[in-house]
């Protein structure tokens, strides 16, 4: 088998797609231009004085508390005393309502609205800068890196003021060396729900009661982790809720009348506990406001603002502290935090309502000046429009403060509406685009889809070719991507990456399709096939952001249908049924069929079998979905929350239950097949896999969810053990799988080999064999899994002139190889059964009978098209090819994509199961690759799956062939079928067939990432082009890349088992290779 060409062509042809993402990537996602510019205590002025230093005036408030509570979402912080029979994580907040209502003029509550997407590090970033966050900074919340920008926690230290910080780490990675004070607490582990807050209330009382600081930032993590950990809907929320609103209390009772009080969540959380996305539960958090002296000028009023966006804090801290307000910002003054102009008389420091939004808009005005200098990408229209209005609001302010005279009511007015209009225009614009990248990126695809198209139509002949078909474009992409370089050095005096990957790429695009013999065959006809049409369906409704909102069940509905296609279009071509009697044919004037009437209905009731078992599947795999924002009233699925989460035990030991069964029924159906086809007998390093690794690993899975799904308050006598069991449980597990994985990589033959006298060799007739080679099969089943007189087979395929084999020495033995059938599927389907457990592992115990789903699914799937291929042979003798037609291989990718969705995750940053990256490691990680790897794992894991077990589509009907198919059509002197020892009969084929199905599945994956680009390219400035089309471009890509990755694997496994059968063979007949 040609195996080299294979790969190399499977990789460049990966390579050509990964460029084209990455170039197109680069242009749509861009991070916002940051201005590094700070202000200064000399660039603020107060209005109609000569230049002073502003920082010298006397601020509102000497000292400011700021308690972050993550995720304190504002249905937390409500209180209503008419709820008898309160929810957990309702009325635990009392001390917020009872201080509004008692002391109205020293404390406020408002809604506290962030700005997408609602992660930890973004809004900390904006309600420190006052800056609006771009969506691929969702992206940095891995690793946070430090803050350039203006910021708040610089001002302070400019100003002389002591900041200390205690509570989240990822405070020290945006603001490092910042602080006078730090006493950081890991925050990654969701797991943990007291450890950062304990450490904060060891320190925080102490700290309030001394002199040695001015801000003083703590930064609880209880609640958020709650949240991820069980939801908000449970006890242990009640509890950390109920824990917060002490610390509130005495906070409360140790704060001096110059200090300023700010509790506040950074972002609220969905009805599982998550966050993320832009939903109004995910934005709406909570701040609550609160002196010892009074600071607001009357009770609250209809004036008063419904939300807060988080932004308005940095302006609001800024001057009620007497700082410079950070450059960069966009956000407005809280205008109930200072007194009306005509209340300034006999206030005690600080500045007016007119005097703090004149300041704030100048500071907004310069930076808008100073940006559009520098990126140039805001409208011209919209920017002459704001430059006229602040010159008209200016003049009218200046004239005003130079005559002494009344502002007149419409003047806050308009600048508040000219903020909130630079706002929203900053908004609009940080959607930047790069068209060139975008373009570059879209003619790379769209080439890389037709290059896949081609690969795939002539795999055969370019198998043939060999050589030159690699070589030229390689060394030619290679020339150009150094000479783009070179030119960028020598005229830029720089190397953009980008663009050499991309000249790259596209020559050897260019170089391939060249010669004009090569795209003159494809026409329209080609690309009509009528399976195709499904994927144009589903690319096509990439496009409507509806179909990608409702994009599982669209999926599942285009499974079913295109399964459903298989049986219709076999007995529109009369060959589901057997066919009628022919007196021609028993006369022997025509041929007879290839199949008995009676292997026809055989067959025909497996198909139909097995579409009954893929339509079962489909429709209780709807059970594991989750929701979206958008689905309104859905529901998500009770066993994506994990069983600690479960508060009815019956549920929990129901969940648990069936969980163990189909992890139990999984590992039964692999050892069922290894064992029916004979590939549990030899002693090699794969069935030691399947014999020992796999039920370990599994009891290993079982017990973790058993320990996982123990409440803490449980057993306390037991609880290091438990806690020690938590640790080592998954751990033993990664293990188990690494250690199978490899031993099925180094040693993957199960055949077992038995030899026997010639004379018995000889014998056409098998013999019942002395040997029970398959456990639990009768003798009879045995003979259908025994590759015979494999020694004769291996000398007529010598091609040594003696194909009878009547010349061979006496005695000489005969060989009976046991599993030899099945020798390159059972090591492919027990890699992918190790890796399905092991991607378990990741998931929540409930989606254990999701994956039996899939297991169920994917076997129906592979017989439907075994018997399909086998009822096509029908018109004719069985031709020697092992091509895979583009229905299955169409079938395949489309289940990937639809238990993408039935494993509960969505193309959506909220629904990714964050959980996955503690399993094993509940004390959290030192660094971000592990988790990243984790999560990634869990949430491709379909994706994986499928790509990685692809090539069983090749050999399907080939293991099926047992059934009389092409044993039939070929066999005419009488031997038994092979099964997959065909394939080495012409190595050409075999090459040309895997890389056939090999690039079709990448075809389809990389048209539906095509179909995604074009989308988010014509769509970007929809609506809904960050919430739906956005995020789903980027879950394809990364889908794209993890299933090209696990193909090349499973497409490498299949290449190093024929590299073993070679080499067995070797030691069979010494001296003499095939």
């Amino acid at each position: 088998m040609k195996g080299l060409p294979v790969l190399s062509l499977l990789l460049w042809m990966c390579a050509v797609f990964f460029v084209g993402i990455y170039l197109f990537v680069g242009g749509f996602l861009l991070v916002r231009l940051e201005v590094n510019r700070t202000s200064t205590c000399g660039d603020v002025l107060e209005p109609g004085e000569e230049p002073v230093d502003f920082c010298r005036a006397q601020p509102r408030f000497r000292k400011v508390v700021l308690l972050i509570i993550d995720a304190l979402k504002i249905d937390f912080a409500r209180y209503d005393p008419d709820k008898t029979a309160p929810r957990p994580y309702e009325n635990k907040l009392p001390v917020l309502e009872e201080t509004v209502s008692s002391r109205p003029l020293q404390s406020r509550l408002y809604p506290f609205r962030a700005d997408p997407p609602t992660t930890t590090m973004q809004r900390i970033k904006g309600f420190t800068t006052g800056s609006l966050p771009t969506f691929v900074d969702v992206g940095n919340n891995f690793a946070s890196s430090a803050i350039l920008e203006d910021n708040l926690i610089h001002q302070f230290g400019q100003a002389g003021k002591r900041v200390v910080f205690m509570g989240d780490d990822t405070w020290e990675s945006l603001f490092p060396k910042k602080f006078y004070r730090s006493l950081p607490f890991p925050s990654f582990n969701v797991k943990d729900l007291h450890t950062v807050d304990n450490g904060i209330l060891q320190h925080l009382y102490n700290t309030m009661v001394g002199d040695d600081w001015d801000v003083l930032v703590a930064h609880f993590l209880g609640v958020d982790h709650c949240g991820h950990r069980f939801g908000p809907d449970h006890p242990a929320m009640a509890d950390k809720l109920t824990q917060m609103d002490g610390v509130i209390r005495s906070v409360i009772d140790r704060l001096q009348n110059d200090t300023l009080l700010v509790v506040m969540g950074d972002h609220g959380m969905t009805d599982t506990g998550d966050h993320g996305g832009e939903s109004q539960k995910e934005t709406d958090a909570a701040i609550f406001l609160y002196s010892p002296s009074p600071m607001f000028h009357g009770p609250p009023s209809q004036n008063e603002p419904d939300v807060v966006p988080q932004t308005d804090l940095v302006p609001t801290l800024a001057l009620l502290l007497g700082v410079p307000i950070p450059y960069s910002n966009v956000g407005q003054v809280l205008l109930p935090l200072f007194p009306p102009h005509e209340q300034t008389e006999g206030a005690v420091g600080g500045l007016s309502q007119l005097e703090a939004l004149w300041i704030n808009t100048k500071q907004v005005n310069r930076f808008l000046e100073t940006y559009s200098g520098m990126a140039k990408d805001i409208p011209p229209e919209s920017l002459s429009r704001l430059k006229s209005e602040f010159a008209l609001l200016s003049s009218e302010f200046l004239s005003t403060v130079r005559e002494g005279r009344s502002p007149s009511p419409q003047l806050a007015s308009s600048l508040q509406a000219y903020l909130t209009s630079v706002r929203d225009t900053c908004r609009a614009t940080w959607a930047r685009f790069n068209p060139l990248k975008m373009a570059a990126g879209l003619a790379i695809l769209a080439f890389a889809c037709l290059m896949c198209f081609i690969l795939s139509e002539l795999s055969l002949v370019l198998i043939r070719e060999n050589g030159p078909l690699l070589k030229a474009p390689v060394v030619v992409s290679l020339t150009v991507g150094v000479s783009v370089a070179a030119a960028q050095l020598l005229i830029r005096g720089y190397i953009e990456v980008m663009w050499c990957l991309a000249a790259a790429a596209f020559s050897s695009e260019l170089l391939f399709l060249w010669p004009p013999k090569r795209v003159s065959w494809l026409t329209l006809h080609h690309l009509l096939v009528p399976s195709l049409l499904f994927p144009l369906l589903r690319c096509a409704s990439l496009l409507s952001d509806s179909y990608v909102i409702a994009e599982g069940r669209v999926v599942t509905f285009l499974v079913l249908s295109l399964a459903l296609c298989i049986p219709i279009h076999l007995n529109w071509d009369g060959l589901l049924l057997p066919p009628s009697h022919d007196p021609l044919k028993s006369a022997g004037l025509l041929p007879a069929p290839a199949l008995s009437p009676s292997a026809v209905r055989k067959e025909s009731s497996t198909l139909l079998a097995c579409l009954g078992i893929l339509v079962g599947s489909l429709y209780l795999s709807l059970s594991f979905h989750g929701c979206r924002e958008e689905q309104g009233s859905c529901q998500p699925s009770s066993f994506l929350s994990p069983l600690s989460r479960l508060q009815d035990n019956q549920l929990k030991n129901l969940h648990y239950v069936l969980a163990v069964i189909s992890l139990g029924l999984w590992t039964y159906l692999l050892r069922c097949f290894l064992c029916h086809y004979g590939n549990l007998n030899s002693s090699g390093g794969t069935v030691f896999t399947a014999r020992w690794i796999l039920p370990l690993l599994s009891v290993c899975l079982g017990l973790h969810w058993a320990v996982s799904a123990t409440p803490e308050d449980s057993f306390r006598n037991l609880a290091e053990l438990i806690h020690l069991a938590q640790l080592a449980l998954p751990r033993v597990a990664f293990c188990l799988l690494g250690l199978g994985l490899f031993l099925i990589w180094l040693d993957p033959l199960t055949v077992f080999v038995k030899t026997r006298t010639q004379a018995s060799a000889k014998s056409l007739t098998l013999p019942t064999p002395r040997y029970r080679a398959s456990i639990g099969i009768s003798p009879q089943a045995e003979l259908h899994h025994l590759i015979p007189q494999i020694y004769q087979r291996m000398r007529r395929s010598l091609d040594d002139g003696d194909l009878s084999g009547a010349n061979e020495v006496d005695n000489r033995p005969a060989v009976e190889a046991y599993g030899l059938g099945t020798v390159y599927s059972a090591p492919l389907l027990l890699f992918s059964g190790l890796l399905g457990i092991g991607l378990l592992l990741l998931h929540p115990e409930g989606m254990a009978l999701s994956f039996l789903l899939l297991l169920l699914e994917t076997g129906a799937l592979l017989h439907i098209h075994a018997s399909s291929t086998t009822l096509s042979g029908l018109h004719g003798k069985y031709s020697g090819g092992f091509n895979v037609p583009w229905t299955p291989v169409v079938l395949w990718s489309l289940a990937a994509t639809q238990f993408f969705h039935a494993t509960g995750h969505l193309p959506t940053f909220p629904s990714i199961q964050w959980g996955a990256a503690f399993v094993g490691f509940p004390e959290g990680h030192t660094g971000t690759i592990l988790p990243a790897s984790l999560v990634t794992l869990n949430t491709f894991a379909s994706h994986i799956l499928f790509a990685v077990s692809c090539p069983l589509l090749l050999f399907w009907p080939l293991v099926c062939e047992v059934r009389g198919s092409r044993g039939r059509a070929c066999g005419d002197d009488g031997e038994d079928a092979v099964m997959e020892m065909r394939l080495r009969e012409n190595p050409q084929l075999f090459s040309s067939a895997l890389l056939q199905l090999s690039t079709r599945y990448l075809l389809i994956h990389g048209a539906q990432v095509f179909a995604s680009v074009c989308a988010a390219a014509i769509l970007r400035r929809h609506l809904m082009v960050w919430k739906v089309f956005a995020p789903k471009l980027m879950f394809e890509a990364s889908g794209f890349l993890v299933s090209s990755v696990f193909l090349l694997i499973g497409v490498t496994l299949v290449l190093r088992v024929d590299v073993a059968v070679g080499q067995w063979f070797k030691r069979l007949i010494p001296d003499v290779s095939r």
